[in-house]
């Protein structure tokens, strides 16, 4: 295997990211300050995932993407149809990778930039502050607030905490924001860092400041309210190709489109790994699918529905796999009758 590839799409998870070189001069952001730690054999936070995640295998000009992004210390955009492993990479290249579990950011019409940085407790801040200010009053003595306490990071957050490794951050379905949520994306994947007020306003007084991450996993320093990245994450950004990006976004970003699982030799593994034992009997199935996805748009979860349901047809009254096909493989991009 290249010594080039970090990224190789083997089955075994390996330490080949302690081989990746030091960044381009104008991606280079190491800073002295607290290193937060992170569990790199915690898995892949894949949860119903994973299974997808074990049976992946990229395809030559996928690891080369992977490989470059990770290189350049610069975001892949990964755009296709629904169900052809966009978001799977992404938790395929934490596992293969070891580096924890991912940071997923599920981006919607109302979804704003605040929304992956940071959530502060303002209300919950105010409580506390009304409770020990009358402490003091009626004691002379209050404890003194845990600003940290109210501050949770997001996913883009904690993607930009100063780890060592690169946290793996997956922005699913971007093309579902708001129009200006590509624009305002580029200077925290620009600098890698970015501010929390809450915290700046405070800094004179309160230098260091310990907050959550998104994950759950060790809490993060934040000095004078900045947040600022050790090395660039890894950032997937999926998009099912239903508007375009402006150029400033797209030159910062690798670009990767996905071709659809059109092939018995792609869909067996997956089905395989979902359906432990259901494979052996699942060719027709798959054949079945492959038949009606040529004529229309399908998704891989719907092949998985009809092979689960093939597992339960010995009953009496099972419908037939042809109706189960009907059923099941309607096609995405067009209205098809229920009643048929």
């Amino acid at each position: 295997m290249s010594e080039w590839r970090i990224y190789q799409a083997v089955s075994e998870p390996h330490d080949g990211i302690d081989r990746l070189p030091a960044p381009p001069p104008w991606r280079d952001f190491e800073h002295e300050g607290e290193v937060t730690p992170f569990d790199r054999q915690s898995g892949d936070g894949g949860g119903r995932r994973l299974p997808r995640a074990d049976a992946y295998r990229a395809e030559g000009r996928t690891i080369e993407a992977v490989n470059t992004a990770l290189y350049l210390r610069r975001p892949l955009l990964v755009t296709g149809d629904p169900g052809v492993g966009k978001s799977t990479l992404a938790y395929a290249v934490a596992r293969e990778l070891k580096l924890g579990p991912v940071l997923r950011w599920p981006v919607n019409s109302k979804t704003t930039l605040r929304d992956g940085l940071y959530r502060y407790d303002s209300l919950g801040r105010l409580e506390e502050a009304g409770v020990a200010h009358h402490q003091r009053k009626g004691k002379g003595t209050g404890a003194r607030t845990d600003l940290g306490r109210y501050v949770r990071l997001g996913p883009l957050g904690t993607a930009l905490a100063p780890y060592m490794l690169p946290r793996v951050l997956l922005i699913d379905e971007i093309d579902k924001s708001d129009i200006d949520l590509a624009n305002d994306l580029l200077d925290a994947l620009e600098e890698g860092m970015f501010e929390i007020p809450e915290l700046a306003r405070v800094a004179d007084r309160l230098r260091s400041v310990r907050v959550r991450p998104a994950d759950d996993g060790e809490p993060v320093t934040v000095e004078r309210g900045m947040v600022r990245c050790r090395t660039f994450p890894f950032v997937i950004l999926t998009s099912n190709g239903e508007r375009e990006f402006p150029p400033a976004f797209l030159r910062r970003c690798i670009r990767l489109r996905l071709s659809s699982l059109n092939d018995i030799e792609q869909l067996r593994p997956i089905v395989q790994a979902h359906l432990a034992g259901a494979a052996d009997d699942s060719e027709e199935v798959i054949r079945r699918f492959l038949e009606h996805a040529s004529t229309g748009e399908l998704a891989t979860d719907q092949l998985l529905n009809a092979v689960y349901l093939m597992t339960r047809t010995g009953g009496e009254g099972a419908p037939p796999l042809d109706r189960l096909a009907t059923l099941v493989f309607q096609h995405l991009n067009v209205t098809v009758p229920t009643d048929s």
